[in-house]
């Protein structure tokens, strides 16, 4: 089998891993070095300067001891098969950078015979990168779960960033779908790779993981509380969920013909930069319900649910409460911040500052006078941003192609 024909087996085989962004991480530029790499991140997506950047997204091997059942890789799907040795991947990597298709590498695999074997392998492609063609650029590494702490912590030293998969919610969940997997057993990467970045201060380790959303029943409460605990251990930068694509028909998993939870990952990834960015908690959050609302973020549900804390007077809250305010982002809270310590703030000098009061109105007062439009309960409100303005205009959905662009801005 020819390197393009591995190329194409194995890239397509990484597509569903989504833990792939590099925003926040960076590294000094080394003369005689090829490649830098910059904070505003390498992967398939934009940055925030509106940059498109890419990277090679690809499989060591797609061979795998385990049956995971919600996996294309699994041992029993008879699928195409491949593997790159070492110098392979080192050499399309370098040729792929030095032609620009690329600006750097994220790597995961399957595990081929063994956990420390697979890791081994791909310590060695990292290390033809780094020390014989001087690759310098971004390189994102999968640890793989059940490798030895050495190995672990020279793939540390390799990668510009690294990530373990936890895939589930939890242990039982995993003992249904994965039964060859422990809790326990994916988290232990993440903890061998924080206890490098406690002796490494000077070169700590950014680290994500990965966790499907839909394929079990756990709830947005519980996917939340995950999170929120692995953030407080300063394990991980950042959580990524992924949407369940059914590929393969199982007994335990959703249907083939399921729908992918696309709006509940988003809803996910909004309350996740809540508790990132925002001050909230996940018992916050979810404190009235299971589950995060479909039809509006989870900071309007927040508000609506606790409006007894509403409204507030735009020039006298302060900013820990201010950002919890419907439609005001960070960036906008420091504006009016800024802008308070000169004047009293008027609706028309919030709208020359930029700031969306489509939401916040109804959550505020401007100098003691309400502007929202209807009475103050929850279904008055709800109904107010959802109507059309116009004869023959309606709110766009989260996958309108006109829709204006999803930021983390709430």
């Amino acid at each position: 089998m020819d390197i393009y024909q591995k190329l194409a087996i194995l890239s397509d085989s990484a597509k569903y891993d989504v833990s792939c962004s590099s925003s926040g991480a960076e590294s000094n530029f080394q003369k005689g070095m090829i490649g830098c790499n910059e904070k505003s991140g390498i992967c398939h997506t934009f940055t925030e300067d509106g940059r498109c950047v890419s990277l090679l997204k690809v499989l060591f091997t797609n061979f795998c001891i385990y049956d995971c059942s919600y996996c294309i890789n699994r041992q029993s799907n008879d699928i195409k098969r491949a593997a790159f040795s070492a110098r392979e991947l080192a050499d399309l990597t370098l040729n792929f950078y030095k032609r620009n298709y690329i600006e750097g590498l994220f790597l995961s695999s399957g595990i081929l015979d063994n956990e420390d074997k697979t890791m081994e392998l791909l310590i060695k492609a990292l290390e033809i990168l780094r020390f014989e063609y001087r690759f310098n650029g971004y390189i994102h590494l999968k640890l793989i779960p059940g490798a030895s702490q050495y190995l672990i912590e020279k793939a540390c030293h390799l990668a510009t960033r690294v990530s373990s998969n936890l895939e589930l919610p939890s242990s039982k969940s995993l003992q249904l779908l994965a039964p060859d997997k422990t809790q326990k057993n994916l988290m232990q990467p993440l903890k061998y790779a924080k206890d490098f970045s406690l002796q490494n201060r000077n070169r700590p380790i950014p680290m994500t993981t990965q966790l499907i959303i839909g394929a079990t029943p756990e709830s947005d409460f519980d996917i939340l509380r995950l999170s929120s605990n692995l953030y407080n251990k300063a394990l991980l930068k950042r959580v990524y969920y992924s949407a369940y694509i059914p590929t393969n028909d199982d007994k335990n998993l959703p249907s083939i013909q399921t729908t992918p939870p696309t709006v509940r990952e988003h809803r996910l990834y909004q309350a996740d930069w809540l508790l990132r960015f925002y001050g909230f908690s996940y018992g916050e959050i979810l404190e009235k319900r299971e589950n995060l609302d479909l039809d509006f973020d989870p900071k309007m549900i927040w508000a609506l649910d606790n409006l007894e804390l509403f409204p507030v007077e735009i020039n006298h809250v302060d900013k820990e409460f201010l950002i919890k305010i419907p439609g005001i982002g960070i960036r906008g809270a420091h504006k009016i911040l800024k802008a308070r310590r000169f004047q009293n703030l008027s609706f028309e000098n919030l709208k020359k500052l930029g700031i969306s009061l489509k939401r916040a109105k109804y959550f505020i007062t401007i100098r003691g006078k309400y502007f929202g439009e209807k009475e103050f309960y929850p279904e008055y409100i709800k109904r107010a941003l959802t109507k059309p303005k116009k004869k023959g205009f309606y709110q766009p959905s989260l996958f309108d192609t006109f829709a204006p662009a999803i930021t983390g801005e709430l």
